[in-house]
């Protein structure tokens, strides 16, 4: 199953739950109902059939604002009290936890909210909420490399790959909230000793993105590569068969950290400290955070939903069988300039 044919078959699953939750409803809603503002740093067209879903159940029209996390941040701080920005959405919680110490964010009080998203995936003051999750994991040479030699984290630093790591630059979110759990987990030192070890065993200097390490492991660059999951399941699932024929080489590792299963981060939103269309905001993440929406995401980009209620679909449920590390994701953002700092020390640019 290709990727736009991800969509088009999520679309046609949220219109199946969406008429069976209207089953008995004799004047299901839809007349005009205001707008919500969304600022985004998620430019998929799975959330703008989400997007348009909610409108046509609602009768909200959904304004989308788009931009990377630092720049719509900097926007909303300069927009100040006349910000027309009423929901926050982005991937990453460092990003989130950026908006936060910004004061950009506002606490939700949603028992909606609270019964599917569980308290490791969300603010635990409520300012922002997880929506769907991504592991950061290990893609291999499976000619070259066992499952048993990269089941860990540590094994990433380890001699056994001593010039045949590859890894985006340290700038990158991803790999920022990485070594900020890993200081959560075993400290500063440790954690730096981790990072002295990926440098030295990195195959070139850190260049591209995640699919870019992918391709390099599949060309013999490097036998192990850093990546988040869902871009490894859209090249597996790729409209374009030499994208496929990567993963028939390429595999993918879900390593431990102290037994208690792989690193995961989450996409997620808020709401804006002065949304002018608050309870709209409000309504639109509750339906972010549905069975339909997480769905409908994990179908057509290869998310993995933040609700444990809600099973993954086709073609991204192949990959959802791992124990994911039940350290709370509001854990990265403050500790992101401590990991940048090692980062920095230890040659990682």
């Amino acid at each position: 199953m290709h990727m736009r044919t991800n969509i088009i078959t999520s679309l046609a699953l949220v219109a199946l739950l969406s008429a069976c939750s209207q089953e008995g409803t004799s004047t299901p809603e839809t007349a005009a109902s205001g707008v919500v503002n969304v600022y985004t740093a998620r430019h998929y067209d799975t959330d703008a059939a989400l997007y348009a879903q909610f409108t046509e159940q609602t009768g909200i029209k959904v304004n989308i604002i788009e931009g990377n996390a630092d720049q719509l941040i900097a926007r909303m701080t300069s927009e100040g009290v006349a910000s027309p920005a009423d929901l926050f959405i982005t991937a990453d919680a460092g990003a989130l936890w950026r908006a936060e110490t910004a004061n950009l964010l506002q606490p939700v009080v949603s028992e909606t909210m609270t019964n599917a998203i569980p308290a490791n995936l969300r603010d635990p003051e409520g300012l922002w909420f997880g929506l769907n999750r991504r592991a950061r994991i290990i893609a291999y040479d499976s000619t070259k490399v066992q499952p048993a030699d990269v089941d860990t984290y540590e094994e990433i630093a380890s001699p056994r790959f001593r010039g045949k790591l590859c890894v985006r630059s340290a700038d990158s979110v991803y790999n920022l909230s990485l070594v900020g759990a890993l200081i959560e987990a075993w400290g500063p030192e440790r954690a730096g000793e981790w990072t002295r070890g990926v440098v030295a065993n990195m195959a070139r200097l850190p260049e591209g993105g995640d699919r870019d390490q992918i391709r390099a492991v599949n060309a013999g660059v490097c036998e192990i590569a850093l990546t988040n999951s869902y871009y490894y399941i859209r090249l597996a699932n790729s409209d374009d068969a030499a994208d496929r024929d990567v993963t028939t080489k390429v595999k993918l590792a879900f390593p431990s950290l102290d037994g208690l299963g792989a690193h995961v981060n989450i996409s997620g939103g808020g709401v804006a400290a002065n949304a002018p269309n608050r309870a709209n905001a409000v309504r639109l993440l509750e339906y972010l955070a549905s069975p339909e929406a997480q769905t409908m995401v994990s179908a057509g980009n290869n998310e993995f939903p933040a609700s444990p209620n809600v099973p993954a679909p086709p073609p991204t449920d192949a990959y959802a069988n791992f124990k994911a590390h039940p350290m709370s994701v509001a854990a990265y953002g403050p500790r992101q300039a401590e990991a940048q700092s090692l980062m920095s020390a230890a040659g990682w640019r």
